[in-house]
């Protein structure tokens, strides 16, 4: 155990960290609170075992001819059911001792047991910051007295698992220590890394994981000395399968949340029958083919197990004979690549660009960092990956204005097939003194009135890590979540699963997962929105309305 040095707290006493506790609260984001929204509906129904509630989705119907749209609005009734227990769930990482890994499990044992630390800036208490459930709010309705707005915290809406009580492990190619691969990382504050220290060797080393060096960067073989041995690929997925059954087992969980931290890969080729159909994929597999990643063999564990598995990095993990297999076994997953920082604010500025009828020209996003992430990306096929995910992110928002942008041309090929788009270039470079302090640079040059220019430049340093874990959270908590909740729709006499690609965590996701043949959804707003609508409707409300049609009328 690290020695419990003296401290010197803000007040000006001097203070062992054992005491810390008594002094500084829990932080809001942290708290635990009873599940105390109750909506008084004939359209819920409250049990001891789960939340049910009717729901109306409102849409359109538009028929196009001529230039001349029809447009007929519809109605298809739906009830949902949400199981209340929040059943205890494990958290299994593949890149445990990476930075995103190594932080994520510090951060949580750092709220779990209260552990405050001293800054430059003063003591600091431990909080779940930058978690979309845990630090931001919904608006559920107003005070009838007041006629003020209501808001909650969104993890209240429905029953979710605190980040605290979530059991931690997984695997990966280093075997260092999970105390010591907390160092190696050089994220987190110095005084936090020798408290938490003790609690963060209880969790060992990482499980053995799947190498195979064709699919990261050369640069990362140092790294590789923890790794399942062999080169049967059929031998590594039951490997992975009895890792996640055993520790389902040993930590008596109900859930286990498989989610992938690790490195980027370079793209798998999609090869007809290999990877295009779940028997295929599940073939290659047996046959030990080139084309199969560590991804997508996690994935396919996962999905064999029943348990959720979460693509927190660019590749292609999901080629289409996984989606399929995962439709066949009825298994959640999501993705892809964690949108914490640049990305993020790029799906926001540029839908803010469009829709205020600015024409976005170029967007030009330049990064540089000196993290692993940021080592492995220095190799072209991993960065590949990378700017495929990055630089779709303004597809829709420029699909719905095609009074700014020239529609596609039918038959057309090259860029006239996909219509008029801004150019857009990124480029990402590793700089080994920043560390995991990213730097990253856009410019958006547009167009304005009667051919005028606009150039707006953005500058955002941010420490890379500490934003992606919230993120990470955020998807494993919803992905639980979403196991406890069914649907039934017009016509159906039971409730079913929710379909197994989990759109609905997109607002997470640089390039989204979605349900092949429907459209991506890159908008940050309406990706909230969507969010938000569900939970929402799960518990008998409506959907997000600005109209405050009371305030418009006498």
């Amino acid at each position: 155990m690290a020695p419990q040095l003296p401290v010197t707290t803000s007040s000006g006493y001097n203070t062992p960290d054992s005491e810390l506790e008594s002094i500084v609260p829990v932080h809001p984001t942290a708290a635990r609170r009873p599940n105390y929204i109750t909506v008084q509906s004939e359209n819920t129904v409250y049990t001891d075992d789960h939340i049910t509630a009717k729901y109306l989705d409102r849409g359109a119907d538009v028929m196009v001819s001529d230039g001349q749209f029809t447009v007929t609005p519809t109605v298809k009734p739906y009830a949902f059911q949400t199981t209340r227990k929040v059943g205890k769930t494990g958290l299994m990482m593949i890149g445990l001792g990476g930075n995103n890994g190594s932080t994520l499990c510090a951060t949580i044992l750092a709220n779990k047991h209260h552990i405050s630390w001293h800054t430059k800036e003063g003591i600091q208490q431990p909080n779940y910051i930058g978690s979309l459930l845990r630090a931001s709010t919904v608006r559920i309705g107003t005070e009838p007295s007041t006629s003020k707005e209501v808001h909650v915290p969104i993890s209240d809406v429905l029953p979710m698992v605190h980040p605290n009580d979530l059991v931690l492990g997984g695997w990966d190619i280093s075997g260092l220590p999970m105390d010591k691969a907390m160092e190696r990382a050089k994220v987190l504050d110095y005084d936090l890394q020798r408290q938490v220290k003790p609690h963060m060797a209880l969790l060992g080393c990482p499980l053995p994981s799947v190498y195979y060096p064709d699919f990261i960067a050369a640069n990362q073989e140092a790294r590789a000395d923890n790794v399942i041995p062999g080169t049967d690929k059929q031998v590594h997925l039951e490997h992975i399968r009895a890792d996640i059954r055993h520790f389902k087992a040993e930590h008596e969980l109900d859930r286990v949340i498989v989610f992938w931290t690790a490195n980027t890969e370079r793209y798998s080729d999609i090869i007809p029958g290999v990877n295009d159909t779940a028997n295929n994929v599940l073939a290659s597999i047996m046959n030990s083919h080139p084309e199969v990643s560590p991804s997508t063999l996690f994935a396919v564990a996962a999905i064999l197990e029943g348990e959720p598995f979460i693509n927190g990095a660019p590749q292609n993990t999901f080629v289409p004979g996984v989606i399929t297999l995962a439709e066949r076994e009825k298994s959640f997953i999501g993705g892809d690549d964690l949108k914490s920082g640049q990305t993020k604010l790029k799906s926001v500025l540029a839908e803010f660009l469009v829709n205020a009828g600015i024409k976005p020209l170029s967007i030009a996003s330049y990064n540089h960092l000196g993290n692993n992430d940021g080592h492995n990306l220095s190799a072209e096929p991993q960065f590949k990956s990378k700017e495929i995910s990055k630089s779709s992110v303004v597809d829709d928002m420029v699909d719905a204005n095609r009074l700014l942008y020239k529609p596609p041309v039918p038959g057309a090929k090259g860029k006239a097939a996909k219509g008029e788009h801004p150019d857009h270039i990124v480029v990402i470079k590793y700089v080994p003194a920043v560390g995991d302090s990213k730097r990253a640079i856009d410019e958006y040059y547009s167009e304005i009135f009667c051919g005028g220019r606009q150039t707006i430049n953005i500058f955002n340093e941010c420490e890379d890590s500490l934003l992606a874990t919230p993120l990470i959270l955020d998807l494993a908590i919803l992905a639980e979540l979403l196991t406890r909740v069914k649907y039934r729709g017009e016509g159906q006499t039971d409730f079913a699963p929710l379909y197994p690609v989990l759109s609905l965590l997109s607002y997470m996701c640089k390039a989204p997962l979605v349900k092949p043949g429907t459209d991506v959804v890159n908008s940050l707003g309406r990706q909230r929105n969507a969010l938000e609508s569900f939970l929402k409707a799960c518990v008998g409300l409506e959907g997000n309305s600005d109209l405050l049609l009371e305030t418009r009328v006498w």
